[in-house]
């Protein structure tokens, strides 16, 4: 079985972590991923209150007895959601794994590890993962340029990101963005992590608490199909290409603020997107990695297939790499590398 010290320290069996996604970390996705026997949480703020969340948490145990955790994401604003009583829910529900997200979560971690609750943080940057390990942090989630969502703003992919991190860091690093396969998989253990975080290939699954035609869209997407919004704004986001991403891309590029596209990208209509399915009412996230998916498995499916897939290459080597004695001599035959 494929194991590393990150499925010793968290409690699961496979390297496979699925991060928070608003409107997406409900029980039916969270609770499947764990009894696949990967790592799920729930998203706390796509819960309207902490009493939800605490219910939320509920309905996720009456589907799995397997270890989940819960996302908290933490964004400065005027007026700020009540992360402490959210961090309260969290651990008076017995959660033993938190992901944070968005900003430093040195105010949050000491009541969290006083509870013995475990937390992973989200990184987008070497600088940040080593504060996040100062202060206190389990493991980091470092997400390289290729991830849904928010990538940062130093445009470094993950072939770049993940080793520099690695090499810098003592606690366990998952890999995140552009990871959908046993292929990826294999990739980032050989870049020294100690496994991967998937959004959009969650996101695309049987599980998955979003509209189908949201699931058929990112079969039919390619690489390409994603914008990068917010740019000028230094609050970069990728997200999936449409008449609504097109346009706020268009608007900040021609010197406009973020009061010109405000009601472009509300959050509420990026809910609709997800929920009634209409791809054109709202930006919504999806990563580079959609370019990879073909299909919409379940989520053990998606899981088995990864693993096995993972298992294979280890046991019998790179398809394209093989050792050949002959090499000196200068023979080289179509596809293969050689030592």
């Amino acid at each position: 079985m494929l194991t590393t010290r990150f499925c010793e320290t968290f409690g699961v069996r496979h390297p496979v972590v699925q991060g928070g996604m608003q409107w997406v970390g409900r029980a039916e996705l969270v609770a499947a991923v764990a009894e696949a026997g990967a790592l799920g949480f729930l998203t706390a703020l796509t819960q309207p209150t902490p009493e939800a969340l605490a219910a939320e948490i509920r309905r996720c145990r009456e589907m799995t007895d397997k270890p989940f955790g819960v996302n908290l994401t933490i964004l400065p604003s005027i007026n700020p959601p009540p992360y402490d009583e959210y961090r309260r829910v969290i651990i008076e529900s017995g959660i033993g794994v938190v992901e944070t997200a968005g900003f430093n979560p040195a105010e949050h971690i000491p009541e969290f590890r006083e509870a013995g609750v475990k937390v992973l943080h989200k990184c987008t940057s070497v600088r940040h993962a080593l504060k996040a390990e100062k202060v206190g942090a389990d493991a980091v989630s470092i997400d390289g340029f290729e991830c849904a969502g928010h990538p940062g703003e130093d445009d470094v992919p993950g072939l770049v990101l993940i080793p520099a991190a690695v090499r810098r860091l003592s606690i366990p690093v998952i890999a995140s963005g552009g990871f959908a396969d046993g292929r990826g998989l294999v990739a980032a253990l050989a870049l020294g992590a100690d496994g991967v975080n998937m959004g959009s290939r969650f996101l695309c699954t049987v599980e998955s608490p979003v509209h189908h035609r949201v699931k058929e869209r990112i079969v039919a997407g390619t690489e390409r199909d994603t914008e990068l919004i917010f740019r000028s704004l230094n609050n970069t986001a990728r997200v999936a290409s449409n008449t609504v991403s097109r346009k706020v891309v268009e608007i900040l590029d021609g010197g406009g603020t973020f009061p010109d596209v405000r009601e472009l990208v509300t959050g509420a209509r990026g809910r609709k997107v997800f929920e009634e399915g209409d791809l054109e009412a709202g930006i919504w996230s999806v990563g580079l990695t959609q370019g990879l998916i073909d299909d919409i498995p379940t989520v053990r499916e998606a899981v088995d297939r990864i693993i096995a897939e993972a298992e294979e290459l280890i046991a019998r080597g790179l398809p394209a790499l093989r050792v050949d004695d002959g090499a000196a001599h200068g023979d080289r035959e179509r596809g293969a590398a050689r030592v």
